[in-house]
């Protein structure tokens, strides 16, 4: 019994072995089914239901059993292209293909579908290669261009125009062009691959506008079917007349590296072209040319007037890495001219992260005295790429007295101060950290760093003006401010603020103790007023100090000059009484003629300038037309002769005024006595004596003298009344009037007797009196009487022994 079990457990193991067997035979006949590819072909367009081919036969599938198996197409897509009949496995059509939806332009449209069968699961792939049918029509964007060609041009002038285009791909795209038959124009085709084919109109013969003013054609594209699809454009040609200068690009060559991932509005390059021509048709705009696809134009931009070409779109090495753009330069003429030219623009394949900056410990203020090597920040750099690409490279952008030191970690950089600083000079820096890697290109960032020196007390103040110079108006108003000095200190703050004071040295001049100061604005204030007839000019010094810790100083001079005011009123020197008034009487001969001087007012002013210019004139006279005074020197004259009707005494009151701006004035009164001849020389002697009686100041020895003169001078009058009476009867007496002498600083009556002549001189005013130097002509200075009389005296004697 047991040898019986061992023979059916023997015979279980033999048929699960030959069903593992048979189990891995199927496996691997699966998986062979289920690697191998199915491949059809369907033209476009054709109708919903055409059968693709038989799925079932082609791939050896027991067709009882695809409807329990489930036997389908698996598709993400809602409404598939295809369907597979479960009944007979055969690959339907589901609705219309259209391979230009499908596919666009692709040479190859092919459809993989997946297909699966269930329990057990088995997937098999089927390709259904879609085939291009000539269902579309080459089109133009435009149905009708016009061009404006100058009669001027050359034969051979090329004028790219639009392309047409084929939705169709393959030989069902437009594969040819042609023109209208004309005898002025042929047609060129430039294939540009991927971009269909340009038709160029070049111009086949001279052109005349005389001639024919416009040209019509026709442009005609054709498709590669049989037969052949056509679409076609009016072209309109305008001949204007001569613009003969086409514009003319820089460089024969324009090429220029531009790194992907660019910047949208970048300038990538700029393009330049002259017209020698003037006016509009030498006036040059740039546009792209019609060659140019729509893509390139989502890609790039053309600034019309300056040429420049800069980024719109996004730039992508991995997808295209050239671009060649056809630019158009045409001036502005009536008939446009117009060059074309090429612009090669090569993409670079960029490194993707720049390094990161980081200021890791910063100081923000640093001392401008701190010492060449002072440490001001840490600052790390940081860069995700690795090998080349992230090594970095650190240093400042700025001239500044900082440098960067590597640090022995690596990547970690030491801000210090590399020379002294001054604050003065500069109080801050802005400094831009630059951090580049070494990939090829390099990327780099930045980062501003401010760094703020902070004051340190080592500049004095400094004085606007040294030394000071200020002028003052004499009889100023005590305490208040009368000038201001000012200082500036470059440094700041306390090391700035300033005080003043003035140095007051104990052998100094005496005038600071009359002065002030305002110690924070430099206002100065006098505390008395100052009289220009007394002192005119002193000078002292200012010191500014700062509030720093050493404080620093500077001082300065101050020179002040007092401005001469109004304030003295003119002086009567002459005449003056015996009580001090300013009267007198002057008594003259009654037989004197017109312009006889009567006497000379004479007065003076303590002031200078127009101040104490004096003008004279008549307030009071009981004989208008008898006297006349002279405004400026005060001489009194008369007007006329006297006759026996006019009045023996007059009375005159003489106004002396100033011309300061608020005139200051004095008066004088002259009593003017009309006497006979005798009477007037005789008064005159009087006169004489009584002014030698009030020289009481002289020395004895003078006096001495004076009365000896006087003694001689009594004789020799006797002596001359005694010839006088001896005379003959026919003894006529006349004064005479002397025609030299103005009379002013003296009187003089003159008289003949037979064939001799006299002159009696009679003190007024002293005969030596001189005008002052720079006193402006109104100071009258007297000199010494004792001299004067003396000389006086002699004088009038010897005329007398004349």
């Amino acid at each position: 019994m047991i040898s019986g079990l061992t023979m059916e457990q023997r015979r279980c193991e033999m048929r699960r072995a030959r069903g593992w067997f048979l189990r891995c035979v199927v496996a691997v006949f699966l998986w062979s089914a289920a690697s191998a590819q199915i491949r059809y072909s369907i033209s476009e367009e054709v109708n919903e239901g055409t059968a693709v081919g038989n799925i079932a036969k082609d791939l050896g599938l027991d067709k009882s059993t695809l409807k329990d198996r489930k036997y389908r197409i698996v598709s993400s897509n809602a409404d598939p292209l295809f369907h597979v009949n479960q009944n007979d496995g055969v690959l339907y059509v589901s609705r219309k293909i259209d391979r230009e939806e499908v596919c666009a332009q692709s040479s190859t449209c092919l459809m993989n579908l997946k297909t699966v069968l269930e329990n057990p699961l088995e997937v098999h792939y089927v390709g259904v290669e879609v085939l291009d049918i000539n269902d579309h029509s080459p089109s133009f964007p435009e149905r009708e261009t016009t061009l404006d060609i100058s009669e001027s041009v050359l034969p051979g002038a090329r004028f790219p125009l639009k392309a047409s285009r084929d939705p169709d791909g393959g030989p069902f795209s437009v594969q040819q062009y042609k023109l209208s038959p004309n005898n002025n124009f042929r047609l060129e085709v430039k294939d540009k691959g991927e971009d269909g084919k340009i038709p160029i109109l070049i111009v086949h013969k001279s052109l005349d506008r005389e001639a024919a003013g416009i040209h019509t054609l026709v442009l005609t594209a054709l498709d590669g079917g049989k037969p052949p699809k056509s679409g076609t454009m009016n072209i309109i040609v305008r001949l204007l007349d001569v613009n003969d200068n086409a514009p003319v690009f820089s460089q024969d060559v324009y090429s220029v590296m531009l790194d992907e991932n660019a910047p949208i509005g970048k300038t990538v390059i700029q393009v330049n072209a002259t017209d020698l021509d003037e006016g509009p048709n030498g006036d040059v705009v740039y546009s792209f040319s019609n060659s140019v696809s729509h893509r390139l134009l989502n890609i790039f931009d053309l600034n019309a007037i300056t040429g420049e070409i800069s980024v719109k779109g996004l730039i992508n090495y991995e997808e295209k890495d050239k671009y060649e753009i056809e630019i158009q330069a045409s001036d502005k003429g009536l008939a446009s001219l117009s060059t074309q030219k090429s612009v090669i623009i090569k993409i670079v394949d960029v490194n993707d992260n720049a390094p990161e900056i980081e200021v890791t410990s910063f100081s923000n203020a640093i001392a401008e005295d701190s010492r060449p090597g002072t440490t001001v920040a840490l600052i790390s750099v940081n860069d995700f790429d690795s090998g080349l690409n992230g090594k970095v490279i650190c240093s400042i952008v700025e001239d500044a007295p900082f440098a960067l030191i590597p640090s022995s970690q690596d990547n970690m950089f030491s801000l210090v101060t590399k020379s002294p600083l001054d604050r003065e000079k500069q109080s801050q820096y802005v400094l831009t950290v630059t951090a580049k890697d070494a990939g090829e290109p390099p990327l780099s960032s930045e980062k501003t760093i401010h760094v703020v020196v902070s004051d340190v007390n080592d500049n004095s103040p400094e004085f606007s003006q040294s030394p000071y110079t200020f002028y003052i108006t004499e009889a100023n108003e005590p305490g208040t401010s009368v000038f201001s000095v000012k200082a500036l200190d470059r440094d700041e703050n306390d090391n700035a603020r300033i005080t003043y004071h003035i140095l007051r040295d104990g052998e100094g001049n005496k005038l600071t103790s009359y002065l002030n100061i305002n110690s924070e604005t430099g206002d100065i204030l006098a505390l008395k007023s100052f009289d220009f007839e007394t002192l005119k000019t002193f000078q002292f010094q200012v010191v500014a100090t700062d509030s720093g810790a050493p404080s620093l100083s500077s001082n300065v001079t101050v020179h002040v000059f007092i401005l001469d005011q109004n304030d003295n009123a003119p002086v009567i020197l002459y005449p003056v009484s015996s009580n001090g008034s300013a009267e007198g009487v002057e008594e003259i001969p009654r037989n004197v003629n017109a312009g006889h001087l009567v006497t000379k007012v004479r007065a003076y002013d303590a002031d200078i300038g127009y101040n104490g210019w004096l003008l004279f004139s008549l307030q009071e006279v009981t004989a208008h037309s008898l006297f006349g005074l002279d405004r400026y020197t005060g001489q009194i004259r008369t007007l006329r002769s006297f006759t026996e009707t006019d009045e023996a005494e007059h009375k005159l009151l003489i106004l002396v005024k100033d011309n300061g701006n608020v005139s200051l004035s004095a008066t004088a009164t002259v009593v003017v006595k009309l006497v006979e001849p005798r009477e007037a020389f005789a008064a005159a002697d009087v006169k004489s004596a009584s002014k030698d009686d009030e020289d009481n100041n002289v020395t004895f020895y003078l006096m001495i003298t004076l009365g000896s003169v006087s003694t001689l001078f009594l004789i020799s009058i006797i002596v001359l009344i005694a010839m006088q009476c001896s005379k003959s009867t026919d003894y006529t007496s006349k004064y005479l009037q002397e025609t030299n002498y103005d009379g002013t600083l003296c009187h003089s009556i003159q008289y003949r007797s037979g064939d001799k002549r006299y002159m009696l001189v009679g003190p007024r005013m002293s005969i030596g009196s001189t005008i002052v130097p720079g006193s402006h002509a109104n100071t009258l200075v007297l000199p010494d009487r004792r001299g004067t009389s003396t000389e006086m005296q002699f004088k009038s004697f010897s005329n007398i022994l004349e």
